[in-house]
């Protein structure tokens, strides 16, 4: 940790002041904050700081201002990272001694004994996760001598330290994300074994969608409370809001009036489609307010009082509608949801207070139980969806989960209409290969103007064509009027060039040289001809990959004791062949891999996200110190590889996608 701390802060004083991942965020917001305006000076920080936990909430704009002002004498002080942070110690600092112990519906400050940063964690929110955890958990046999968890304590943050409880939460929320045979499941584990489980949490949770930016396994293993609670939240927010699609829920078309409107919907986040389908039921009650958030919009009880009024008319209390304090209301609302069924996910103070998390949760519940749509089948034509289709669904959601697990600054929920502007790919493009963008000529959202949002996104083809992806006939305004196909093109290269750039930085194995998907092709399997096996794959569109067999060789070959043989099948049925499928993706995730695949991509051997598993098997594996690895066998095999070089996989760019761009 100090290493890599001493890169950004040489002042030995204020490394002692952060743990490595406080640091690293700090500075992703320093960064930003400096790409934005240029140059920093200290009267910047005011208004720059709005951003940051603690400062942020707990201190206006003004009051930081005036602090700044009272501290520092020369205010067009130029400020570096490292003046940043004083500024922002002495700013938390300020802001503690003002709110004292009086910290709103929160526990005491947790402070790590290796940092002076102050976190609070919402005791309400812990309250309503472990109930949901105790009820949703009860029957797990590993579990159960765990179970239930008392809110009160912080037994949640103990039994979290194994891993094995963040994982089948994981499962709850998304069925079948963790093979549980990959988990290390006894009664005492070793410190090798806690970590290979928060790894696989970790890795986990950004394939399911949950963002995990500068949280590392040892934050679980110390228990620390706000980064275990963040987690756990998105988890659960996740299993929630799982119904909020027309796949799930197909009677929503009737949310919406035609075809074009269903398009629409379809490509709403779940909780804008959660909001729609409350304002469609509070119409029907004849209530004339919009409800917009989950917070200050439904503070009053009332939205609440007539959405169940409609959902649950046999239930309702008259007092309900007409009483007149909000308390009252509240407690009224929750007695009528317990009369529903309606597990409660807030107290009648969180609905008073516009608890966001947990009013989102209790909505998200209570569509869940009741929604209140219509089952007729004529409503459902709206929603068949094509083989391709299906496929474009699946691409869609691997590379935004891939793009949110980059932790650029905002959390995308549809490709294909919050990229449309051009900002996040060159975000991306820079996360990818930092320095290529020209922030001097990009403009940030929101963007009024259309020909901005066109000038972003000619500089994101521009930049493809300087990292050599297929863009034949590509124009900026195709990523603005949100063409599909190119856009899955565009994202699969650059998923692509992520990874062979990550394999070129590894120069001590590379040797500075471009790595192609030849050189990943020879590696995988000179290292599993090296040990015997007759196993061998052709290409990354091999059909016999489908048994998943060569895979677990090579997972086997590269961390010997990662493969449970007992366990693997012979991959001959298909339901042989998604086990051993399910168990390669939480193996390789156990080791350390950041995949975004699904089982059926091995079954159906998609090349694309082959290619992905393979390189990053061998990415793991050449960050290891314990051996002198090298990417090919022999002389013989390196030649070969440079006359193969770019012949192996080009035609993966996307089947459907390159042939797109080179008719049009």
């Amino acid at each position: 940790m100090a290493g890599y701390v001493g890169i950004l802060v040489s002042d030995p004083w204020l490394q002692n002041q952060f743990t490595q991942v406080e640091l690293r965020s700090l500075k992703s917001h320093f960064d930003t904050m400096k790409r934005e305006k240029g140059s920093l000076t200290l009267a910047d920080l005011p208004s720059q700081m709005a951003k940051l936990k603690q400062v942020g909430e707990n201190l206006t704009e003004q009051e930081r201002e005036s602090f700044i002002r009272d501290s520092y004498k020369y205010l067009d002080e130029v400020v570096d990272f490292e003046i940043f942070l004083r500024v922002y110690l002495k700013l938390q600092a300020h802001a503690a001694a003002r709110m004292g112990n009086n910290v709103k519906n929160s526990s005491a400050f947790l402070k790590s004994p290796t940092s002076t940063l102050l976190h609070t964690i919402s005791e309400s929110e812990k309250a309503s996760y472990v109930a949901h955890i105790n009820n949703y958990l009860v029957g797990d046999e590993f579990l159960k001598k765990f179970l239930p968890i008392d809110p009160s304590t912080n037994d949640l943050f103990e039994i979290s330290k194994d891993g094995v409880l963040i994982c089948k939460l994981i499962n709850v929320a998304v069925p079948g994300t963790i093979d549980e045979r990959a988990i290390n499941m006894k009664r005492m584990l070793n410190p090798w074994e806690r970590n290979e489980n928060h790894t696989l949490c970790l890795n986990s949770a950004k394939a399911i969608g949950c963002t995990v930016v500068n949280i590392g396994t040892q934050d679980f293993i110390e228990g620390r409370r706000h980064l275990v609670l963040g987690v756990i939240s998105q988890i659960i927010k996740i299993q929630l809001l799982a119904d909020l699609n027309l796949k799930k829920t197909p009677q929503l078309v009737e949310l919406v009036d035609d075809s074009k409107d269903v398009e629409e919907l379809m490509n709403l986040p779940p909780e804008k489609i959660l909001l729609r389908w409350m304002n469609f039921q509070l119409k029907k009650a004849g209530y004339n307010k919009i409800v917009t958030n989950f917070s200050s919009d439904i503070k009053d009880g009332e939205a609440y009082a007539r959405l169940l009024n409609v959902l649950a008319p046999e239930y309702t209390t008259p007092s309900m509608l007409t009483v007149r304090d909000p308390s009252e209301r509240a407690k009224l609302v929750l007695e009528h949801a317990d009369r529903m069924g309606c597990k409660r996910y807030l107290t009648a103070k969180d609905i008073v207070e516009g608890s966001p998390n947990l009013n989102l949760a209790f909505v998200a519940h209570i569509f869940q139980h009741r929604n209140g749509l219509s089952t007729e089948a004529k409503q459902i034509s709206f929603v068949e969806t094509s083989p391709d289709e299906a496929q474009t669904s699946k691409e869609e959601r691997s590379f935004r989960f891939w793009i949110n697990s980059l932790g650029n600054s905002s959390y995308i929920d549809n490709v294909f209409e919050d990229l449309r502007d051009g900002w996040m790919l060159l975000e991306t493009l820079d996360k990818v290969s930092p320095g290529i963008v020209n922030w001097k000529i990009a403009t940030k959202p929101p963007i009024k103007m259309p020909f901005r949002k066109v000038e972003n996104c000619n500089q994101v083809v521009m930049i493809g064509k300087q990292l050599k992806f297929s863009l034949v006939n590509i124009a900026g305004n195709d990523v603005v009027q949100g063409n599909k196909k190119l856009i899955l093109a565009y994202l699969w290269q650059l998923m692509r060039c992520n990874i062979l750039q990550l394999l070129k930085n590894l120069r001590f194995h590379s040797h500075g040289k471009e790595i192609t998907d030849a050189h990943i092709l020879d590696w995988a399997n000179s290292k599993v001809r090296n040990s015997g096996s007759q196993s061998h794959m052709t290409s990354f569109k091999d059909k016999s990959l489908s048994t998943g067999i060569f895979f677990l060789e090579l997972l086997s070959l590269v961390h010997p004791r990662a493969v449970n043989w007992s366990l693997v099948t012979k991959g001959e049925t298909e339901e042989q062949k998604k086990m051993n499928a399910t168990y390669i993706i939480s193996i390789a995730r156990k080791l350390g891999c950041s995949i975004f695949l699904l089982p059926e991509d091995i079954i159906e051997v998609n090349q694309k996200m082959i290619l992905t598993l393979t390189a990053s098997i061998m990415y793991w594996h050449l960050k290891q110190p314990s051996e002198d690895h090298s990417f090919a066998s022999s002389d013989s095999d390196s030649s070969s590889m440079d006359t193969a070089s770019t012949s192996t996989l080009d035609d993966t760019v996307s089947e459907s996608s390159a042939d797109d761009i080179s008719n049009r």
